[in-house]
């Protein structure tokens, strides 16, 4: 239902994306998951026409994002990370406008209407105003507008920014429920809990790149059984390096070195914590001395981290 290939979306010197490929199928959430400005909304861009791709392809239902962009909106519900809402309209008024713009008439439109009020728990403040609503509920609106003409293909973009736990949770079952139903899910986030929660398989991007790709227990299998350390303090540069490849090679052969900054070193090995006295002593040794200690189980956080050495939320 999904296929994007060699996409990449240049401006000027800027690569914002960078040769990104990847698909996805009928009662699919595929998420692309990165920090802040690592490229996903400029792929989401380019998948509904907002932009044209500087080179590479995209394909929606089996029709080409550019060649036959008309065709490829048809078949397309957008939830767009800034909110795509009317406020001198209603909610039903908001509703019905998009029905529209898809082609949606009569009895069908307002027995749609009816069912993504319903949808979406706003049945019951269908004649107020977005102006009146919480960030959560204006958020469900915008969802219900994007998925109100039934698309087969969903793009996703950050759908729960801003929005308190209790939203959140409510944003997620409408997007297991159109799953469920069988549409093809693009769903971009940051946030580490809902990829791994709502996504069937993901891609990993970073500085407009694709750095790691595949189901959520393949991309923690990358990981091994590693933990992620990680040593506040202060650390003297090559004496500390060269401290932990010692100890590497006496021993610790899974043990890596993942960064160093100027108050903080990354490691990632097996078993950490049985491990902790000869780190310190290492570090020691070295010349540096530890002040605090983070130690994190393999989860896609500690992957990421492992693959830019940096945090995903920086």
């Amino acid at each position: 239902m999904l296929k994007v290939e060699e996409l990449s979306k240049n401006y000027g010197d800027f690569v914002a994306v960078d040769r990104i490929s990847f698909s996805a199928g009928k009662g699919v959430v595929f998420g692309l998951l990165g920090p802040n400005g690592a490229g996903k909304s400029t792929a989401i861009n380019c998948i509904s026409g907002l932009l044209q791709p500087t080179s590479g392809r995209a394909f929606v239902a089996g029709h080409d994002t550019v060649a036959e962009s008309k065709a490829a909106r048809q078949k397309l519900g957008v939830v767009p990370q800034e909110l795509a809402l009317y406020e001198d309209l209603s909610a039903v008024e908001n509703l019905r406008y998009w029905g529209k713009a898809y082609g949606l008439r009569g009895d069908a439109l307002d027995a749609r209407v009816a069912e993504v009020l319903e949808h979406i728990g706003l049945a019951d403040r269908a004649k107020d105003l977005p102006k009146e609503f919480s960030g959560g509920m204006k958020r469900r609106l915008n969802f219900g507008c994007g998925v109100v003409h039934k698309p087969p293909v969903i793009l996703l973009d950050e759908p729960t920014v801003g929005v308190d736990p209790q939203s959140r949770a409510r944003l997620f079952d409408l997007v297991e429920a159109e799953r469920d139903a069988g549409a093809c899910i693009l769903y971009t986030t940051h946030y580490m809990e809902e990829a791994e929660r709502l996504c069937d398989s993901l891609a990993i991007i970073d500085h407009g790149k694709i750095i790691a790709q595949g189901t959520v227990d393949e991309l923690r299998a990358k990981l091994g059984a590693r933990d992620v350390l990680q040593l506040s303090g202060s650390f003297p540069p090559d004496a500390t390096r060269h401290a932990m490849e010692a100890l590497s090679n006496n021993g610790n052969h899974d043990l890596e070195f993942v960064s160093q900054e100027q108050q903080s070193i990354t490691l990632t090995l097996s078993n950490a914590s049985q491990h902790l006295p000869a780190i310190f002593e290492a570090v020691s040794v070295a010349g540096g001395n530890v002040s605090e200690t983070s130690l994190r189980s393999p989860n896609l956080e500690t992957l990421f981290l492992l693959l830019t050495g940096k945090e995903l939320r920086e």
